[in-house]
């Protein structure tokens, strides 16, 4: 029997691929538990980088930057190990998850030859890529929370619950240095937003997954060299990653977060910008044929 419509009797658009069901096909992945467990896994290794290579004595220089500030201190309780562990991931390893998660999801559908099927079932377009999206960005979350969650369990079990301590402020109080951590974990989190959308863009314009994430993590890469060049002027502020590091305004006392608010405009108006044409893209792309 069929509906005026033409659909089938019974058939309701919003029961098809529900968030539900796609959280769990994506579960059920491999590359979705290697990377989850890998997260766990990284505060293991940077703590046992530490324990077997001796703790970090300083000298080197005064030029050595931020990294090698922080990972001075690193040892100095479980806030600063942390701290430290975010720090090392940020600027790569989790832009790779981020670009994994959200640029896999539609583009390995599409090169399994799964996706006609799943529009052909019929599945709406626009509900297959808000499920998809929305799985893809709380992976990425989970993915996030638990690097920093595990570091912070694993630091202070070894290194005990003390003040956070910076070279900028001094010591921070656990409470408030908890806070700060908190945010400072947010802040990442709307930053990745840009990879995250570039990666969603690709993955529906490609049926190449390894592209798709390739992709999100060269511009990340190319917009780093580029904040770099100082002969570019005011033209750096435009880059999706000059604001990366304005999250060490909320190590200072007083609290710096001028730039942090610049830095979450910029990735929120990007990442709004990718979301919307891959959204547009993918409802005018012929995919069936």
């Amino acid at each position: 029997m069929s509906l005026p419509s033409g659909a089938a009797g019974g058939y309701r658009p919003g029961a098809t691929l529900s968030f539900t069901t796609e959280l769990r096909r994506q579960a059920s992945r491999r590359r979705t538990r290697l990377t989850l467990g890998f997260m766990v896994a990284l505060p293991l290794i940077v703590l046992a980088a530490f324990e077997f290579g001796g703790r970090s004595g300083g000298g080197g220089g005064g030029d050595r930057g931020q990294f090698a500030a922080l990972a001075d201190i690193a040892t100095s309780g479980g806030l600063n190990f942390a701290l430290f562990t975010l720090l090392v991931s940020s600027s790569f390893l989790l832009v790779v998850v981020v670009a994994l998660f959200c640029g896999d999801t539609v583009a390995s559908e599409a090169s399994w030859g799964s996706l006609r099927y799943l529009l052909a079932i019929p599945v709406p377009r626009g509900r297959l890529l808000g499920s998809k999206l929305l799985v893809s960005l709380l992976s990425s979350l989970v993915a996030l929370l638990l690097l920093t969650g595990t570091a912070l369990l694993v630091g202070t079990l070894r290194y005990g619950w003390h003040p956070l301590v910076t070279t900028v402020a001094g010591e921070i109080a656990s409470g408030p240095a908890l806070l700060r951590l908190a945010g400072i974990t947010g802040y990442v989190a709307v930053t990745l937003l840009v990879t995250a959308g570039l990666a969603f863009l690709l993955s529906v314009s490609t049926d190449a997954p390894l592209g798709a994430v390739g992709g999100a993590v060269l511009l990340q890469i190319l917009s780093s060299i580029l904040d770099q060049i100082t002969a570019l002027g005011q033209l750096r502020v435009a880059l999706p990653t000059h604001y990366a590091e304005a999250w060490l305004g909320l190590l200072s006392n007083p609290v710096q977060t001028d730039d942090m608010v610049k830095g979450a405009i910029s990735a929120l108006s990007y990442s709004a910008l990718f979301f919307g044409w891959a959204w547009y893209r993918f409802l005018s792309k012929d995919v069936v044929s």
